[in-house]
């Protein structure tokens, strides 16, 4: 039996992802026009119903009236231009691959355009609706904003990279901007998914259940993007590592204790800690597997770029557990939050804000190598010997 080649396996993928963002890009349109009109078309919550129960989707429809009521305008504006962004994503990618230059760069204006409109809608509901009123709690009002800021952080910056000619840094900002709108239908997908596993929880609890590490997978999925397409063996101007063996080993070793204790903590607070603990260990174990083994391997094979990059994300993944903890009694004196929700939070916000910070310092990595090409091109000039003047 043949197994898949790498090409297959790319290909594969962005089927995938480009199904589900055209399957979801309705449904996100027309999400909030029930709210607007009784009666309206609601695509998502017709197939939510049917996928577990109509009681499911009612009981979570029913607390949204009032919050989404006072910001109806800014959140149907959020919801329609996300379910054009859906559309727009696969696209750009299709015109990149088939390098359509033009079409790629005018497609592109209009994504960043409807991005920063989009955000804008998501902030003026964030702004209006007090954290305790959000969708399952402050948690999950403080993951929006989270998301909020990544996404306008990610296409700034993938902006300011294609406008400073570095293409590979541009892709991998545009990816990570994408994966944090991706954050959307992969929710949409966990309403229906985790009941078939956790029978009972209703949606608020489901909710709380995925963003302990929707984060951290659409993070680890902009990275594997990243690297897929990048398959160059090495980069000029980059020698040695910014992320040394001393460095890897400390932010294990802080990584660890980190984890030891939202461990524990979790562990205290009964089947809804365990429960919650699951759902972030075990993407997180995976995450951390998949970069160990694959730096290891650019390693032996001499791709040396390639184990940079892995080894830098890596050690933010593991430095996220310490973000975690320290952001917790932040959110505990800012936010007035019981410790089990502060701490919640900051558990959800730890892997993608680290990726942003990764996907940062890689950036500042190719930007240096630049530079030290640019010196090596320029000849230093030698200074001359001095003339001996006469004496008078």
């Amino acid at each position: 039996m043949r197994l898949p080649t790498k090409r297959t396996w790319r290909r594969g993928a962005a089927i995938a992802v480009t199904v589900v963002c055209v399957a979801y890009a309705p449904i996100a349109m027309t999400e909030l026009w029930p709210y607007a009109r009784s009666g309206a078309p609601a695509f998502g919550e017709w197939l939510l119903s049917r996928a577990v129960s109509p009681r499911y989707v009612a009981d979570a429809l029913a607390t949204r009236i009032e919050p989404y009521r006072h910001s109806l305008l800014p959140m149907i504006l959020h919801s329609v231009l996300g379910g054009v962004l859906m559309l727009l994503g696969p696209a750009q990618l299709l015109t990149a691959a088939r390098r359509r230059t033009r079409l790629h760069h005018a497609l592109g204006v209009v994504f960043a355009v409807t991005v920063y409109a989009s955000m804008a809608g998501a902030g003026l509901y964030l702004v209006r609706t007090a954290p305790e009123d959000a969708f399952s709690g402050a948690a999950f009002w403080i993951v929006l904003a989270t998301i909020l800021v990544g996404t306008v952080l990610s296409v700034t910056f993938g902006i300011l990279a294609a406008v400073g000619g570095f293409p590979d840094l541009h892709q991998r900002w545009m990816l990570l901007c994408y994966g944090f709108l991706l954050t959307a239908p992969l929710l949409r997908l966990e309403w229906g998914g985790l009941p078939l596993l956790l029978p009972g929880l209703s949606m608020a609890e489901i909710n709380q259940v995925a963003i302990m590490h929707l984060g951290s997978v659409v993070a680890f999925g902009a990275l594997i993007a990243s690297r897929t397409l990048d398959r160059r063996t090495t980069v000029d101007g980059v020698s040695g590592s910014w992320a040394p063996l001393p460095v890897l080993a400390a932010a294990h070793l802080a990584g660890a204790a980190a984890l030891t204790w939202i461990a524990s903590s979790y562990l205290d607070f009964g089947a809804t800690g365990r429960r919650l603990l699951l759902a972030y260990l075990l993407p997180y174990a995976v995450t951390y597997v998949v970069m160990v083994t694959s730096a290891r391997r650019a390693g032996r094979q001499g791709r040396t770029w390639a184990r940079e990059e892995w080894r830098l994300h890596l050690t933010a993944l593991c430095l996220a557990p310490v973000l975690s903890v320290g952001a917790a009694p932040v959110f505990e004196r800012t936010l007035g939050l019981d410790h089990h929700t502060a701490l919640s939070a900051g558990v959800t916000i730890g892997c993608g804000l680290l990726a942003v910070a990764a996907t940062s310092v890689v950036s500042l990595r190719v930007m240096y190598a630049r530079e030290l090409r640019k010196r090596a091109a320029v000849p230093v000039a030698r200074p001359t010997s001095p003339t001996a003047s006469p004496i008078p």
